[in-house]
């Protein structure tokens, strides 16, 4: 009786999950998963959780001292929902780059998608 092993590569697949998953999943995706084996969905993925990560931040951080400021000078609680909406956005928009990159496709994420491709287009 003959053993038929098959062997199949990811094409990226791996890395481009990965990198979804905090700048640290960043990381591990770019320099052992990416770095010798560049393809062009691992580097589609990883460009676009690059801007994402980025953006979160600023984004997050400025939209939250604003909202903090404005609690603040207001007494107005209920502006914290303002900040909840946000995130909101930003796990709906995180999910729909994850699903597109577990389904091994080059989906790009709203408003970022693009944009990274052209920023980043190195990696």
């Amino acid at each position: 009786m003959e053993n038929n092993i098959t062997t199949t590569t990811d094409s990226g697949k791996t890395a481009a999950i990965i990198s979804y998953f905090s700048l640290l999943g960043w990381l591990i995706a770019y320099f052992a998963m990416h770095k010798d084996k560049k393809t062009e969905l691992s580097s589609f993925h990883l460009r676009q959780t690059l801007l994402f990560a980025i953006a979160v931040m600023i984004l997050g951080w400025g939209f939250s001292l604003v909202i903090g400021i404005l609690i603040v000078s207001t007494g107005i609680l209920a502006l914290i929902y303002l900040l909840y909406a946000f995130y909101l956005v930003i796990l709906v928009v995180w999910i729909i780059g994850l699903l597109g990159a577990i389904k091994g496709i080059k989906t790009p994420m709203p408003i970022i998608g693009q944009k990274a491709q052209t920023i980043f287009s190195s990696i």
